[in-house]
C-alpha cells in the first residue's frame, strides 16, 4: 500500500473548511510535495488546474492569472487550483494577493495550494504580501518513523541513507544510490533553486562550498579556513552569502555562536549542518559498513543528524538552533526561544564528560539541559519524537 505523508489529510481538512485561507506547502525538492498534491487532489474529487512553473526563463505573472482563468472555468460547487514551484513567478505573491482578492469580493469558491521549495523566495513574498491570507505547511526531508514505516528501515539505514523518499527505491545498490542522490538531487536543487533563483559570479565556488559542508558535517569550521581550501573563494563575506543561499535550498547550513542577545552572531565561525544525511554519504563515498565501522564519522553522522531534526522540524519564526564555544568547552546545539534555552550534548558512544553542558549553565543558569544518545534520550526515541515537543 502507498505511503501517505501527514501532510495530505492536513491540507484535506484544511481545503474541506472552504476557500477561507490559501494553502501553502513548502520544504526541499524530492521529499514528496508534488506527490502529497495530487493525493490531496484525488482525495477531494473536485475539479482541478495542476501546473508547475519550473521553467527556464522564469515565467512572469500573466502565467499566473491564466492559470486562475481556468480554475475559475471548472464547473461544479467547489474548485481547486495547484500552482508548483510558485517562488519562480516574477512577482508571484502581488499577483496571487489581487487575483485571490477578486474572488473573495465576489465570493468565488476557489480553493488554491500553492507549492514552493524556496525558502528565502517563498517567505519574502509570504510576509511582504500574503499576510493574513494563508495557512503553510511544511513537508520536510523525511523523519526516522516516516521512513521505517515507508521502507522498512532501521534507525542506522535513516541515519547513513536519509530522508530521500525517491532514493530509497535504489538504496540497496549503494553506488546507483550515491549517483542518484549528487546528480537528481544536489545538483538539480543547486542549478534550479540556488544559481537560477540567484544568477552569481562564481557557481563553480557555490558548488565547491557545499563540498566542503558534506565533507565536515558537525563541524565548526572558520571562514579563513574554507578560503584556504577554496579555489577563488573571495572573502567571508562571499561565503557567508552563499551558505546561506544553500539554506534556503534546504541543503546545508552554517550555525552561528550562541550568545544571550545576539542568537545569530555572523561574524562567528560556523558549524556545518547537512539538512539530510544522504547528501553528506551520497557525497563522501564512503558505504554503509565503511560508515559504520568509523566510529568518529559514524559519530559525525549522528550528531549532524541531530542537527539536521531540529533545523528541519522547528519552526524558524519561534526557535533559534545555533552552538556554543568557550576555550576547550563546546555545547553541540542550543535551542532558545523567547527567553527560554536548552543546551544540547549528543553521544553516540559510551557516555562520557558533560564539561560543555556544565561550562554553559554555568553561564547561563537559567539554561536547561539535554542528553541526546549514550548516558541520555535514546537516539531512536530522540528522532521518533516531534522536536518541539523536547522544548515545551
Amino acid at each position: 500500500m502507498k505511503y501517505q505523508i501527514h501532510a495530505v489529510s492536513e491540507l484535506v481538512g484544511a481545503l474541506r473548511d472552504g476557500p477561507a485561507l490559501i494553502q501553502i506547502m513548502t520544504g526541499p525538492r524530492q521529499v514528496g510535495k508534488t506527490t502529497a498534491a495530487m493525493d490531496v487532489q484525488n482525495t477531494l474529487g473536485w475539479p482541478t488546474v495542476f501546473e508547475a512553473a519550473d521553467y527556464f526563463p522564469a515565467p512572469g505573472p500573466e502565467w499566473i492569472e491564466t492559470q486562475w482563468m481556468r480554475a475559475r472555468a471548472l464547473p461544479g460547487p467547489r474548485r481547486l487550483l495547484v500552482l508548483d514551484e510558485i517562488q519562480k513567478v516574477r512577482g508571484w505573491s502581488e499577483t496571487v494577493k489581487r487575483l485571490w482578492d477578486e474572488d473573495r469580493r465576489h465570493k468565488f469558491p476557489l480553493s488554491v495550494l500553492l507549492l514552493g521549495s524556496s525558502a528565502l523566495l517563498l517567505h519574502r513574498g509570504m510576509s511582504e504580501s500574503l499576510a493574513g491570507r494563508f495557512l503553510l505547511h511544511r513537508c520536510m526531508h523525511w523523519t526516522y518513523p516516516e521512513c521505517s514505516r515507508a521502507f522498512g528501515w532501521n534507525l542506522d539505514q535513516w541515519l547513513y541513507f536519509g530522508g530521500y523518499p525517491g532514493a530509497a527505491a535504489v538504496a540497496d545498490n549503494e553506488a546507483q544510490w550515491a549517483r542518484y542522490v549528487s546528480d537528481s538531487l544536489i545538483e538539480t536543487a543547486i542549478a534550479r533553486d540556488v544559481l537560477q533563483m540567484h544568477p552569481l559570479n562564481k557557481p563553480a565556488l557555490l558548488r565547491a562550498l557545499f563540498g566542503v559542508a558534506a565533507s565536515h558535517p558537525a563541524q565548526i569550521f572558520s571562514y579563513n579556513k574554507m578560503i584556504g581550501q577554496l579555489q577563488d573563494a573571495g572573502n567571508t563575506t562571499t561565503l557567508a552569502h552563499y551558505l546561506e543561499l544553500l539554506e534556503t535550498a534546504y541543503l546545508a547550513s552554517g550555525l552561528s555562536q550562541y550568545s544571550a542577545g545576539h542568537p545569530r552572531k555572523r561574524g562567528s565561525s560556523p558549524k556545518l549542518i547537512l539538512w539530510n544525511n544522504a547528501l553528506i554519504n551520497a557525497f563522501s563515498q564512503r558505504s554503509f559498513d565503511q560508515s559504520k565501522n568509523d566510529g568518529a564519522w559514524w559519530g559525525r553522522l549522528v550528531e549532524n543528524a541531530a542537527g539536521a531534526h531540529l533545523l528541519n522540524h522547528l519552526p524558524r519564526e519561534r526557535y533559534s538552533v545555533n552552538y556554543w564555544r568557550q576555550g576547550n568547552d563546546e555545547v553541540d546545539f542550543v535551542v532558545s526561544t523567547g527567553k527560554l534555552i536548552w543546551a544540547i550534548e549528543v553521544k553516540s558512544g559510551r557516555p562520557g564528560r558533560t564539561g560543555g553542558l556544565e561550562a554553559f549553565r554555568a553561564r547561563y543558569p537559567r539554561s536547561r539541559a539535554l542528553i541526546v544518545g549514550s548516558g541520555g534520550i535514546p537516539l531512536a526515541e530522540f528522532f521518533s519524537t516531534a522536536a518541539s515537543q523536547w522544548f515545551q
